[in-house]
């Protein structure tokens, strides 16, 4: 089925109400289930080899294919761009849709990407990736071994006046991302800085951090094995020690503060915390000695 010419569309394109970007600057909102487990690539280089994650009940398998290579997490931005109106037009009291249109500047410029013919064509590339990832997971299913296969994308096509004036890009969401955006409890509203973060590994750190964080002082931790298996990364543990190791050094996380504790054998623990709002708790704050641990979610 081709994703960009009309000749070729399935019958949802007939059947769903299209949603219409709502404009404005809305404030970004992320699907927790898409910050908590390892759904992207976090290298900018093609990545072909699946992710397989299994931890207790959760199931998750994303394979890519070759023409395009697995999604990216900064591909991801338009999932949180999608999820951003969906949440405002619901709040606002307006008919949402799986069935979305926009401008690729009014999705470009949410996400804080440039407007340039470049932009364009990386952002349609980008499409191309969320549309041909394949996901497979039991999260949110109601029977154990059940899986929910989908892709991040249903179908993407470009739009144009009758003259052949390009319009836009119209999509279809999948039913798990979006009925996971529909229930208010499993949204969060992340920091508009998130999008200025470059690294793979930081954005995907900031989105786990916010996710077990939130606004609870005291803080909170993780063991650097568990983040390696969480993260999906295919860089040895060696290696993402050393970069979790810089980026605590250079803190570039928006409204948390980043730390390593040694345990007595020589493991190394993350820690993190909101950083205080105001002066007195700035003034009294510090780490708590005995941090709850995250290492099994």
């Amino acid at each position: 089925m081709a994703r960009r010419s009309g000749r070729f569309l399935s019958d949802e394109w007939e059947q769903l109400e299209l949603f219409r970007a709502l404009p404005g600057d809305l404030a970004p909102r992320d699907a927790q289930d898409l910050m908590s487990y390892p759904f992207f690539s976090l290298a900018k280089s093609k990545r072909l080899s699946p992710i397989d994650f299994r931890m207790g009940e959760i199931v998750i398998r994303v394979d890519a294919t070759l023409e395009h290579g697995m999604a990216t997490i900064w591909d991801a931005d338009v999932l949180i761009w999608a999820a951003s109106q969906i949440v405002q037009a619901r709040d606002n009291g307006l008919k949402t849709s799986r069935l979305m249109a926009a401008t690729p500047y009014e999705i470009l410029t949410f996400i804080g990407r440039a407007t340039s013919a470049r932009d364009y064509q990386r952002l349609k590339a980008a499409l191309d990736r969320l549309q041909s990832t394949s996901v497979a997971t039991s999260i949110r299913q109601p029977a154990e071994r059940r899986r929910h296969r989908f892709s991040w994308i249903n179908e993407w096509k470009e739009t144009s006046d009758a003259n052949g004036r390009p319009l836009g890009v119209e999509l279809i969401l999948p039913d798990w991302f979006y009925a996971g955006v529909l229930n208010e409890a499993l949204v969060l509203t992340i920091d508009r800085e998130y999008f200025a973060l470059t690294g793979g590994l930081e954005r995907w750190l900031y989105r786990l951090v916010r996710k077990h964080g939130g606004r609870q002082g005291g803080g909170w931790s993780f063991d650097f094995r568990h983040l390696h298996v969480k993260s999906g990364a295919l860089s040895p543990l060696k290696h993402f020690a050393f970069d979790l190791r810089d980026i605590v050094r250079r803190q570039p996380l928006p409204n948390y503060q980043l730390s390593i504790r040694h345990g007595p054998l020589g493991d190394e623990r993350l820690i993190f915390a909101p950083i205080p709002l105001d002066s007195l708790e700035r003034a009294s704050g510090c780490l708590d000695a005995s941090l709850p641990s995250v290492d099994k979610l």
